[in-house]
């Protein structure tokens, strides 16, 4: 499939408000995300709170008797939940099936002592509170990429930060992912360029964005995007499926969640959830038909581009911006592949800088936000009186 035929696509009901008269104003090209995936791909699908082994496997059965691509597997509960074998056992059945694994860091404040989580305000969110959170997440980043794991939620910006910092120098695999939570998701594109300097790879927006906030953000980041076409309660339960095909068009690239709204929470998960972590597992893939699904997107026509996301596209490496340090500043764009074959550069030559807006390096500009050193230790400057 080519981009012409994205630029064509079959509205819903046309046809027939059409021949009543009731047509729909044209579409605007200005409109329309100019990004993709590596591969050309402008969606992918995510299949959200699949808390272990069992419940990755009833989401695995259930996409192959429906046909349901799945893209991405997150987990919600959290690295400390899942044993060692649990963890491999994921990674393996995950990587045979070339589908992303993705599990979430560390202590948060909403399972802390902290009560200002319980007031109205909400507080910090889930944020992690104090240095033994943070070290917490990091512990948790560091056993899971060792397992395998290549992709890690973050809900906090300082811990974002760190582990961002420990992948540009070595600590972390320099494939690995990191992804912001739709807990602390980003409503502008401001918020949302700084989470990408930050070191995200891929940024959930609240699903309560209008597509116009969303042509705002492609407008500063080609960073890819989550968001759940069908939220959770606690998220605000959102449905927004007959808008997949203008989601897709305007913030591609890409991910559907197929959460499931008036179900109960299971984080953190155990074995006293097991009936229905599975049941919602098996019913988040169900939804799919209707949002990615041949039949969602038959119905839809021609307007996704699914059909030009390939195998390669699925698991090319995440190539990041990196902004090389000169003696007069931020002078040179670089591209380079979080790829152990390819590592970005360490201390010993140019270090490498926070994340820049790609839509910016696209269009061959460096004006970006300065943004600084990964590498750079966190210290106060001294007192110069």
């Amino acid at each position: 499939m080519t981009d012409a035929s994205v630029t064509a696509p079959r509205r819903p009901g046309e046809q027939a408000l059409t021949a009543l008269g009731l047509g729909a104003p044209p579409l605007d090209p200005a409109d329309a995300s100019p990004h993709s995936f590596p591969g050309g791909g402008r969606w992918r699908t995510e299949v959200p709170s699949c808390e272990g082994p069992e419940a990755l496997a009833v989401v695995l059965k259930e996409a192959s008797r429906l046909d349901v691509p799945v893209h991405r597997i997150s987990q919600g509960s959290g690295v400390w939940m899942l044993t060692d074998a649990e963890i491999t056992e994921m990674v393996e059945a995950t990587a045979a099936r070339d589908i992303e694994l993705c599990l979430f860091t560390g202590p948060r404040g909403t399972w802390d002592i902290g009560g200002s989580t319980r007031t109205d305000s909400h507080g910090a969110g889930l944020r992690a509170r104090g240095h033994d959170a943070v070290a917490g997440c990091v512990e948790d980043a560091v056993r899971a990429t060792e397992l395998g794991v290549k992709c890690l939620l973050v809900a906090d910006e300082g811990v974002l930060w760190t582990l961002h910092r420990a992948r540009a120098a070595g600590i972390l695999p320099a494939d690995t992912t990191l992804k912001v939570s739709a807990l602390v998701g980003p409503v502008n594109p401001a918020s949302f360029a700084v989470h990408e300097q930050l070191g995200a790879d891929s940024i959930n927006v609240p699903s309560d964005l209008t597509l116009a906030h969303l042509t705002e953000i492609r407008q500063v980041s080609a960073a890819p995007m989550d968001m759940y076409i069908e939220a959770p309660d606690d998220l605000g339960g959102y449905v927004r499926m007959y808008e997949v095909a203008e989601l897709i068009r305007r913030g591609a690239p890409v991910y559907l969640k197929f959460g499931l709204a008036k179900a109960p929470g299971i984080y953190p998960y155990g074995h006293h959830l097991r009936e229905v972590a599975l049941a919602t597992a098996k019913e988040r893939v169900r939804r799919g038909p209707a949002g990615a699904g041949p039949a969602g997107a038959a119905r839809r026509g021609r307007r996704y581009g699914a059909a030009r996301f390939t195998a390669a596209g699925r698991s090319a490496q995440v190539r990041r911006p990196v902004i090389t340090l000169r003696k007069r500043g931020f002078t040179q764009v670089d591209t380079a592949a979080h790829n152990p074959t390819h590592p970005l550069p360490g201390p010993g030559g140019d270090a490498p800088l926070g994340r820049t807006s790609r839509h910016r390096l696209a269009h061959g500009t460096t004006d970006s936000i300065e943004s600084p050193d990964p590498l750079e230790p966190l210290n106060p400057p001294d007192d110069q009186g």
